[in-house]
């Protein structure tokens, strides 16, 4: 059976990029970048805190990590609710430990059910951006861009009702996007979003309604990817972890300063058998002279500042 031709016309086609969010870049030709105290690695703990209805959606799709036994799936359900009840606090008292400060990615509905961890995460100095309204909350091509602006507004203002100011990072679930996601964060007054992953460094995005700066997290250096999918254990990802920051520190002395992301899981990292091997990750990056613990939205002011 042969393609309908319609399946190859796409209205942006040209030479080069097939777009207009931002333009080729490659590592060599850039202006090298400097962290603050002159340090190399700027490690960006990205911590996902989510919330999972029992009965999941599948409309645009089924978020990863979501129930999937025939209802009421209280296995999965429980599992990820220990994430909530037990893993994040186990993850802020590794942060307090190492003297660390992370972003965390907040479902508004964990604003509306668990209102006292958005005091705990504030008083302890770390970030809040928004995760979409609940793990059903998914965007794709298309969904109606009303709908999606309503889903981007009104996980905006529960976070913002909850936390006294509104959130200025923005991270889909699963990192999907539709063709609007840019424009509309753009115009509810985001001003970065965590979706994109191709570059170690922030990087400006050009949409109709302004600009918007994208803040790249590796997919691969993910608890979820590593652990969940990979079937790794916590010292395998711990290596790993260090292989990234050894091979950014040695690129920074040709590049300028790396970012180094680490997007974590409560109910994957925070159980009590990895949260050893955890603590002395973070005590080994917080101790080298070439890194700087720093949320997203600390790394895109830097960025911002030499770019500016």
């Amino acid at each position: 059976m042969s393609l309908d031709p319609s399946y190859l016309e796409y209205p942006k086609r040209r030479e080069g990029m097939d777009h207009g969010l931002y333009v080729p870049s490659p590592i060599p030709t850039r202006k090298p970048f400097a962290w603050p105290d002159r340090k190399t690695v700027a490690v960006t703990l990205l911590v996902n805190l989510e919330w999972f209805p029992i009965t999941p959606e599948d409309a645009p799709f089924r978020a990863p990590g979501h129930m999937v036994t025939p209802y009421p799936d209280y296995r999965h359900y429980t599992a990820r609710e220990y994430g909530t009840r037990v893993g994040f606090y186990r993850l802020l008292d590794a942060f307090a430990k190492a003297g660390v400060h992370a972003t965390i990615a907040v479902n508004a509905a964990i604003a509306e059910r668990y209102p006292s961890i958005i005091s705990d995460i504030l008083a302890e100095g770390h970030e809040i951006i928004a995760h979409s309204t609940d793990m059903n909350g998914t965007i794709a091509t298309g969904l109606p861009e009303a709908e999606e602006r309503a889903l981007i507004v009104q996980a905006r203002d529960t976070l913002a009702g909850a936390m006294g100011t509104m959130p200025r990072g923005w991270q889909s679930i699963a990192r999907s996007q539709s063709w609007n996601t840019p424009r509309l964060l753009v115009e509810e007054g985001f001003d970065y979003m965590c979706d994109w992953v191709n570059d170690d460094l922030p990087y400006l995005a050009t949409t109709e309604a302004g600009t918007i700066v994208s803040m790249p997290f590796n997919h691969e250096l993910s608890d979820r990817q590593m652990i969940a999918l990979q079937q790794h254990s916590m010292e395998d990802v711990t290596r790993q972890i260090e292989d990234a920051f050894d091979w950014l520190g040695i690129e920074a002395d040709r590049f300028g300063g790396r970012v180094l992301p680490f997007t974590i899981t409560p109910y994957i990292t925070g159980l009590p058998h990895r949260m050893d091997a955890f603590e002395q990750l973070l005590g080994k990056l917080a101790g080298s002279s070439k890194s700087w613990f720093a949320t997203a939205g600390e790394v895109v002011d830097s960025w911002q500042g030499q770019t500016g």
